[in-house]
């Protein structure tokens, strides 16, 4: 009985940190006004017919902080790597100038800049529903095995580690957010 509740234990908290790492994946996605190659991570070019990342068929780099410069290994892939950024909405213009797609990044106007805090928490409420979720079903677990003979003050010790285990989760889930609206709202 005891190992089934550590092992629902740590996979309630594994659960819990693919949340935190998912809302990470999430907010590197939100341009702060800065050139990242990391914004164009989930871009997928058609390469012969397969999706491919666009990483696996040009190189990226960032010559300044508002360029964000693409060579494609096969120059023939220019126009299916805009056509990708263009399908992908990150709300940015590609420029193909036959060597390079050039993506330049407008500045960020007070507005828009508000939009992307309230989507970087919106993200952030997400995960916290996804980790109440976890909890939720961890503390039924717990209550179950204590329903089938496990003990009632180790079953309650398990509630309160749960417990400790999602306010660490919202503390880090916070400090993000904040981090990121921090660098969204940075002029």
């Amino acid at each position: 009985m005891e190992e089934t509740i550590e092992s629902t234990m740590i996979q309630g908290k594994d659960e819990m940190e693919s949340s935190i790492s998912h809302l990470n994946d999430e907010l590197i996605k939100i341009r702060a006004g800065k050139a990242s190659t990391s914004m164009l991570n989930g871009v997928m070019v058609e390469y012969y017919g397969n999706p491919t990342p666009l990483s696996q068929v040009a190189n990226i780099n960032t010559p300044d902080s508002r360029t964000i410069a693409i060579q494609p290994w096969e120059k023939n892939m220019l126009g299916e790597i805009e056509k990708a950024i263009f399908a992908s909405n990150l709300g940015v213009t590609p420029m193909n100038d036959g060597e390079f797609v050039r993506i330049t990044i407008p500045p960020l106007t007070e507005e828009r800049r508000k939009d992307l805090v309230k989507q970087a928490k919106s993200y952030g409420e997400d995960n916290k529903v996804s980790i109440r979720s976890t909890r939720q079903k961890m503390m039924e677990f717990i209550k179950k095995e204590v329903k089938n003979g496990y003990p009632e003050d180790a079953g309650k010790r398990r509630e309160d580690e749960v417990e400790d285990l999602v306010k660490a989760h919202y503390t880090r889930i916070d400090k993000m957010i904040a981090a990121k609206e921090a660098d969204i709202m940075k002029v």
